[in-house]
């Protein structure tokens, strides 16, 4: 009832736009749009899943389980707000490691006194998000190797290419993955299913994901062009916007997910959409919009030129890999997690505007 209520934004967001309102108003309410939009596309993926079978349900989630926020990113990289985009991958992947995870097994944690998950897949995820901490590191050493060691006069066009074929290695191993989680070693993975009841009819799956799509794209439209006006407002930096706000707007219905998994005592399925989810981005939604950037003419690559990013990414997934690697969980360990996001958003928020 109430992600139908907040459609009402919907509307309200053309209206304000039509009417030249602040750029702030605009803002927070394309942003509140956002919301109902990406869980009635999560809603209609789930269905489809649900039809499909495992495999190619688990295909489809992967694919459109970061849509909205992937849709946002496209339309401000097609502005030039680079930086923003940058910002948006490494907020992603701190707020499901961090604050999704951190919640999910605190709350957890307070009704039941250990929660455990599959051990091996837990492993499995935290190995890669491992190799996409390297990946993300790499580019910003290749960038300051040019300018300090090779002294090179214009870092750019390098800079592009080697994240072009850094993004070509990390859609391979995002697609290894896949045949390796849902085909070739399903046992070890097990117990991250769950059984989903088929209430709609493919048409409206089909017709309803549609429809959500392209309202999270006219959304996001009005969300990036009041961007600018809306942080002067607000008093916020683009960057903190981008890395704290945006990953929140984007994925919310996840997040919802994943801890009421967790207080249900289904960890499995929490520790999967906290930590699945971040490896769609890095491993997935980030290449493409590398190579989006490389056919549409709009230069983006993944050297992360602000330290903060990549120390917040390092401390990230040192402490995930701590949490998780035992198969068990307490409240504890959930207040570490919150406690280092905690940390990392106020060094966002003094950033210079």
């Amino acid at each position: 009832m109430t992600r139908n209520l907040l459609l009402l934004a919907v509307p309200l967001a053309f209206w304000a736009e039509f009417r030249h309102w602040d750029g702030v108003w605009i803002f927070l309410i394309s942003a509140l749009a956002l919301l109902p939009l990406a869980s009635w596309m999560g809603t209609a993926t789930e269905e489809l899943a649900a039809r499909a079978g495992s495999t190619v349900g688990g295909l489809l989630n992967a694919t459109f389980g970061n849509a909205a926020e992937l849709i946002i990113a496209l339309i401000a990289l097609n502005a030039g707000k680079v930086e923003v985009v940058k910002a948006s991958i490494t907020g992603s992947l701190l707020s499901n490691l961090l604050l999704v995870l951190g919640l999910s097994i605190f709350l957890g944690g307070l009704r039941y006194h250990r929660q455990s998950f599959n051990r091996q897949s837990a492993g499995l995820l935290v190995t890669l998000l491992t190799l996409s901490l390297v990946a993300f590191m790499l580019p910003a050493f290749f960038d300051l190797a040019e300018r300090s060691f090779f002294e090179v006069a214009n870092p750019a066009p390098p800079d592009a290419a080697y994240s072009l074929a850094v993004a070509v290695v990390l859609i391979a191993v995002y697609l290894a993955n896949l045949l390796f989680s849902l085909v070739t070693h399903r046992d070890l993975v097990g117990g991250l299913e769950e059984g989903h009841e088929q209430r709609w009819s493919f048409g409206t799956a089909v017709g309803v994901l549609l429809a959500a799509t392209v309202g999270v794209a006219l959304m996001s439209e009005l969300l990036v062009g009041s961007l600018e006006e809306a942080t002067v407002a607000l008093g916020l930096s683009e960057f903190f916007v981008g890395i704290i706000l945006i990953p929140l707007i984007g994925n919310a219905a996840e997040h919802l997910a994943a801890v009421s998994f967790a207080i249900r005592n289904k960890m499995d399925l929490a520790v999967q959409i906290a930590v699945g989810s971040s490896l769609q981005i890095a491993l997935l939604a980030a290449p493409l919009l590398v190579i989006w950037g490389w056919f549409t003419g709009q230069p983006f690559d993944l050297v992360f030129h602000n330290p903060l990013e990549l120390a917040g990414l390092s401390a990230a997934i040192i402490i995930t890999n701590a949490v998780v690697r035992d198969g068990e969980t307490h409240w504890l360990e959930g207040v570490m997690l919150l406690g280092v996001y905690t940390l990392l958003a106020f060094a966002f928020y003094y950033t210079p505007r």
